[in-house]
């Protein structure tokens, strides 16, 4: 018998590699409705806007330091929140992971 994690890792993983991939993830739990899976599909999700609203505030200045911090501070999340699925946990990333699960709540 499998534990809803191991029901939902597949779609929790998809929806870490890329925005498309959020997308197809959100369509592999559509009919399940996996909490595991919606979990960290609401994380991703925030992952990914995070990275485009971001990067259009930090596209207007012309530091690499900036840039670097920005990329950095996005490869954690991101690496932080793949590490979780492929481990079976359902942990928030750090900083903004509660907003992501109270702005996308909807996501079920």
């Amino acid at each position: 018998m499998k534990t809803i994690a191991e029901e939902g890792k597949a779609a929790a993983i998809v929806a870490y590699l890329t925005i498309i991939g959020t997308i197809v993830a959100y369509f592999m739990n559509n009919d399940s409705k996996n909490p595991f899976a919606s979990f960290h599909i609401r994380q991703a999700l925030g992952i990914h806007i995070t990275f485009y609203l971001l990067g259009i505030l930090v596209s207007a200045f012309d530091s690499w330091m900036i840039s670097s911090a920005f990329y950095i501070f996005i490869l954690i999340l991101w690496g932080y929140g793949l590490i979780t699925a492929i481990q079976g946990e359902q942990k928030e990333v750090p900083v903004m992971g509660a907003y992501f699960q109270k702005w996308f709540s909807t996501i079920h």
